[in-house]
């Protein structure tokens, strides 16, 4: 049988938009002006909605382009969509989690071992199922809610484990704060602020788990640890010795809880 005839169509608007001279709206900062952004920017409405949500997403902000998931050649536009360049179009719902976890590994292993990751094939939610797929949204308490989690069943246990995150998360974004003070004062805090985006991701990773035990037994243990530290900022006398203090204490409990968690 022929190719039918809408998938000509189609593909001859693409190749005459890629071989135009076309003003080219602005990517996100850092991301590669693929050919893959070029042509759908200039496509009708349906073939065009991907590069806006990309654009506004976490992957978007992060120069995360479309090849990355879709693969192909972003500089060819005659063979971007070639399988012999990797080409692999739109992923099976049971390789989503494969593919996302290339990169988000911590995710994917307590996903893959979770309810969720063992329905896999069967019905079960995949990263896209909450974070979108162009769209993609940043990984926050925001996603546990009613809205997502009972689509599928009832709230009731995301209910127990949102609960259980949200004073830690409230003690983070409360030391990201004192960090951005640390920073205006002159301080290095390059160290401080991987630390604590590794501690943040770690735990954000755990929820995947759907471990109500696990997670409310490192929740607590986070906060105790974080509470020490913000306890011990108070040493020093001038303003500057104050912070630097904190900064130290606060990094000295982290620098602990990781290296407590590799070892364990």
């Amino acid at each position: 049988m022929g190719v039918p005839l809408v998938n000509w169509r189609v593909l001859i608007i693409i190749l005459l938009v890629c071989g135009m001279q076309i003003p080219r709206p602005a990517i996100a900062a850092g991301a590669q002006e693929s050919v893959c952004i070029q042509c759908h920017s200039a496509l009708p409405a349906k073939l065009s909605m991907s590069v806006k949500f990309w654009k506004t997403s976490v992957h978007g902000e992060n120069g995360i382009s479309c090849t990355i998931c879709h693969g192909g050649d972003p500089q060819d536009a005659l063979r971007s969509m070639s399988p012999e360049r990797g080409f692999r179009g739109i992923p099976a719902p049971t390789s989503v989690a494969s593919l996302c976890g290339g990169c988000h590994m911590g995710v994917n292993k307590f996903y893959m071992n979770s309810a969720h990751g063992k329905a896999l094939g069967a019905g079960g939610p995949t990263c896209v199922t909450c974070h979108g797929s162009h769209g993609i949204k940043r990984a926050s308490l925001e996603l546990i809610s009613k809205k997502y989690c009972s689509t599928c069943h009832t709230f009731e246990k995301a209910r127990m484990i949102r609960s259980a995150m949200l004073k830690r998360d409230t003690m983070l974004m409360a030391i990201e704060k004192k960090i951005q003070v640390l920073k205006q004062q002159g301080v290095d805090t390059d160290k401080l602020e991987k630390r604590l985006f590794a501690l943040r991701n770690r735990f954000h990773a755990m929820f995947h788990s759907l471990d109500i035990k696990m997670i409310i037994l490192e929740s607590d243990h986070i906060q105790a640890e974080l509470e020490n530290a913000r306890g011990a900022g108070g040493m020093g006398t001038g303003p500057m010795t104050g912070t630097v203090a904190i900064g130290g204490a606060l990094l000295a409990a982290l620098l602990f809880y990781l290296i407590k968690k590799n070892i364990s």
